[in-house]
């Protein structure tokens, strides 16, 4: 039987040797993956790796910026910025993760059809990003976000609020679904309120979820804080007055402004008809307009008490000196100006009073045209308030080198010049400030204004005593009349224009300009009410109510020293107003 042949006996030199190589793999296999992570100058190493995965996961992320509050002169708020969230989605990602299921449960929730839905994600399949729903209260958007459907993630943004609504709509305006100011102040102090975003860098998962902050790069500014200058309380006051009197005579439009004399602020400018600016959905571009600022007007006899003034300042003309009206009319070249009546000889406080055209024009032809242009001027007529309001007009003032007489007449009662309603308050606000002219402001001012005379003294206390007789018992502006307040004002009712040219027989313009009290004025009213179609058109009827009602409120809010307390008329008039409550 043949031997078997003796095992072959390794060395033991050589087992360790091979022991040695395969403990050393993992060695060497360790090192190299710290030489790739660790060593910042190896090829694909630590600075390609870290590259390849900030590519995947880092982002820079948009911190926006607060906007700044918007508030009435006592800091009332007007607008305010609050936090929302936009829902975005992943197309490509909700691709491979979303089922059916998902789709269904978040059309629900975002209240869209599904079909309507699938057909926006396959538009942005080969996105990663997708605005699914804009702007959500976070209540709302949490309770989607819970669902935990892949791919949908949150982005925080602002979304402005409007406290007082429609009634300073027109004049705070809105901002557009990128918080930028679109109307009104909103606009014009955009920069100012805007801020400035910042960013930062953070690490996003697959579906576009932060899951970590990583570092600011720069913290957002917020927006500055815009202090006006009206006072919510009179303005709530000039909106019901004026929303009121529109709806009564079934007018196209109106416009309030009331204007404090002793700074030159707006305390309120009120607008008919207005909009929610919370709610988007059904604005008009018609109603967004501040027709206080932005739309002209021809001033018609409420531009009559300058027309005094340049009489008075001609030398030509002393309050006592008599004009014969008689026979109630008065024919320049082709042009007749007729009164209601023969009012015989009236001195200029009768003119005023009784709003003659014949008296005025006697007057107006007596004058040199140039220098009662020259006086509209030194008023603000034909001057823009330079408030920087989005659309803000400057009024036109005619000048001629040799004016046609007819024209002279017409320029006289306020029908070849166009002003705004906010124009008209600051010439009326030199009537009132004894010939002093102070700019008006849209903002808060808590420094006394600087003031420049444009007429002297002695002369517009002439006229103010004039205007106090036409808002009296026996004026045209008598149911300007304020219950413990002297008034001073003037009417004006003006045929509009037609569009080829002309002036329209069936559309009117009614208004009222007027201060109180008369002695020492406080407030200056405007009221505007456009094409009033009840069949009762004179401003003395339609728009000096408004003037009552808006007037007398500001004072009483204001605390203004009643100077003319008829206690017993007082008395019946609160009777009256809470009599009139108790029905309402």
């Amino acid at each position: 039987m043949a031997r078997k042949p003796a095992p072959k006996v390794i060395p033991r030199w050589r087992y360790y040797l091979v022991m040695l190589g395969l403990a050393s793999l993992p060695i060497l296999v360790t090192g190299k993956i710290a030489q790739l992570q660790v060593l910042p100058n190896e090829e694909h190493g630590v600075d390609f790796l870290q590259s390849q995965g900030d590519v995947r996961a880092i982002r820079k992320e948009i911190i926006p910026a607060h906007r700044g509050l918007i508030t009435d002169r006592n800091g009332e708020p007007l607008a305010v910025s609050t936090p929302v969230i936009t829902l975005i989605a992943n197309p490509r990602y909700m691709q491979e993760k979303a089922d059916e299921n998902d789709l269904v449960r978040l059309a629900a929730a975002v209240n869209i059809p599904l079909g309507n839905l699938k057909t926006q994600l396959n538009h942005y399949r080969n996105k990663s990003f997708m605005r699914l729903a804009r702007q959500l209260p976070p209540a709302e958007a949490e309770a989607i976000l819970s669902l935990g459907i892949p791919g949908i993630s949150g982005q925080q943004e602002y979304k402005r609020f409007y406290p007082a609504g429609e009634v300073t709509a027109q004049l705070v305006g809105i901002t557009d679904i990128k918080d930028a100011g679109r109307e009104g102040m909103e606009l014009a102090y955009d920069s100012w309120l805007s801020g400035e975003s910042g960013s930062k860098k953070v690490a996003k998962d697959r579906a576009g979820r932060v899951i970590k902050d990583i570092s600011l790069i720069k913290p957002a500014s917020p927006g500055e804080a815009l202090r006006l200058s009206i006072d919510l309380r009179v303005q709530y006051a000039a909106y019901r007055a004026l929303k009121a009197s529109v709806q009564k005579h079934q007018a196209k439009s109106g416009s309030v402004v009331v204007l404090d004399i002793e700074t030159g602020e707006v305390l309120a400018m009120a607008n008919q008809p207005s909009f929610n600016p919370n709610d988007r959905s059904n604005i008009r571009s018609d109603v967004m307009r501040n027709r206080a600022m932005t739309d002209r007007m021809e001033p018609g006899s409420t531009v009559k008490p300058f027309t005094l003034l340049a009489a008075l300042e001609s030398g030509k003309f002393k309050p006592e000196s008599k004009i014969n009206t008689s026979p109630g009319y008065f024919k320049v070249r082709n042009k007749t100006y007729v009164d209601p009546k023969d009012y015989g000889v009236l001195d200029l406080a009768g003119i005023l009073t009784k709003s003659s055209q014949v008296g005025t024009t006697k007057i107006a032809l007596a004058l040199d045209p140039n220098e009662t242009r020259e006086l509209f001027a030194r008023v603000g007529f034909g001057e823009p308030i330079g408030s920087g309001f989005p659309g803000e007009i400057a009024g036109d003032l005619p000048s001629h080198v040799k004016w046609p007489l007819v024209e002279q007449a017409a320029f006289s009662f306020g029908m070849a010049l166009t002003v705004s309603s906010v124009q008209m308050a600051r010439a009326y606000s030199i009537l009132a400030n004894n010939g002093l002219r102070k700019e008006v402001s849209l903002l808060a001012i808590d420094e006394p204004p600087e003031t420049t005379r444009v007429v002297a003294a002695d002369i517009v206390k002439d006229v103010r005593q004039m205007l106090q007789a036409a808002a009296g018992a026996s004026g045209t502006g008598k149911r300007a009349m304020i219950d413990g307040y002297s008034v001073g004002g003037k009417t004006g009712t003006m045929h509009k224009v037609k569009a080829g040219g002309g002036f329209d027989d069936n559309r009117y313009r009614s208004v009222f300009a007027g201060f109180s009290p008369v002695d020492n004025p406080r407030l200056v009213t405007i009221v505007v009410i456009d094409e009033p179609q009840n069949g009762t058109y004179f401003g003395g009827l339609v728009a000096a109510p408004v003037f009552s009602e808006v007037t007398g409120n500001a004072l009483r809010l204001l605390q203004v020293t009643p100077d003319q307390l008829d206690v017993n008329r007082t008395v019946a008039s609160l009777r009256q107003r809470q009599k009139k409550r108790g029905d309402s």
